[in-house]
């Protein structure tokens, strides 16, 4: 943060802001703007920190987003040393910036994302696979952060569909902020051992077969409620897509495996 009153950049804000006083011949009235964007939130703060230092006072602010979130801070009383700890607060809970709390995703999400979020305090809200549901539940719930496992995220501060140059611009700009390395602030959680397998099939609906029910529903038994089983048709091919996570990755492995095994019996009955 830029408080250091002897620093070439202070002195010369505070050598022109005297000069201004003593040509305008009385107090001056300042107002200021804080932009959006979480990057610019902290530079506000930085700005506030100096003018707080050098005792120039602010007669009216406004701001926008991060601006309204900081400008609110300081209007409310928080100033130096305290309000740059605010701005230590990288992360967007703590820095109010996550609406809803919680993260919208898909139910193919891993386990350990829903178990670290539960451990923040926070929800993880699953829908059908595919941006367009992820989407939805964002804008029927007030969520600004959501996203899928392959890897797209949305924020809706900033834009209504993944991008990955938003999304990579907000990392850094964590990473900046926190001082910490990418893995640092990436890794903050460990997935639970998970599987996705895939099986064809021609014709029919293999899932109605009474062997195929039974061997999902031994799955869903051997996993409990420590683990997941997701069961689903793939939207655009002939494909059945099973999905088993869980703390065990022997017993993953085996119910993803009886459950395909099934779905293959069937699949192989039907084109006989």
């Amino acid at each position: 943060m830029m408080t250091a009153v002897d620093g070439s950049v202070t002195k010369k804000l505070w050598e022109r802001f005297q000069e201004w006083v003593r040509q305008l011949g009385r107090k001056p009235k300042i107002g200021l703007a804080l932009g959006s964007g979480g990057a610019w939130g902290v530079a506000h703060i930085g700005v506030l920190s100096v003018l707080h230092e050098l005792e120039i006072p602010i007669a009216y602010l406004s701001g926008c987003s991060a601006g309204a979130f900081v400008g609110a801070l300081y209007a409310g009383g928080v100033e130096g040393a305290a309000l740059d700890e605010c701005g230590r607060r990288y992360g967007w809970r703590d820095a109010g910036r996550l609406r809803g709390n919680g993260v919208v995703a898909t139910v193919m999400s891993n386990l350990g994302l829903e178990r670290h979020l539960e451990g923040l305090g926070l929800s993880l809200i699953r829908t059908k696979v595919g941006d367009r549901y992820v989407v939805e539940e964002m804008r029927r719930g007030d969520y600004n952060v959501g996203g899928e496992q392959s890897g797209h995220v949305v924020f809706s501060d900033f834009t209504t569909t993944g991008d990955g140059l938003v999304t990579a611009l907000q990392v850094l700009s964590v990473v900046v902020q926190s001082a910490k390395t990418v893995s640092e602030v990436c890794r903050r959680f460990d997935p639970v051992p998970q599987l996705l397998k895939s099986i064809r099939f021609k014709g029919g609906n293999p899932l109605e077969d009474p062997a195929v029910k039974a061997a999902v529903e031994a799955g869903r038994l051997r996993l409990g409620k420590g683990g997941r089983l997701i069961i689903r048709p793939s939207g655009t091919e002939p494909l059945i897509r099973v999905m088993a996570e869980g703390d065990d990755q022997d017993v993953i492995m085996s119910v993803v495996n009886d459950i395909v095994a099934s779905i293959d019996r069937h699949a192989t009955a039907s084109a006989a």
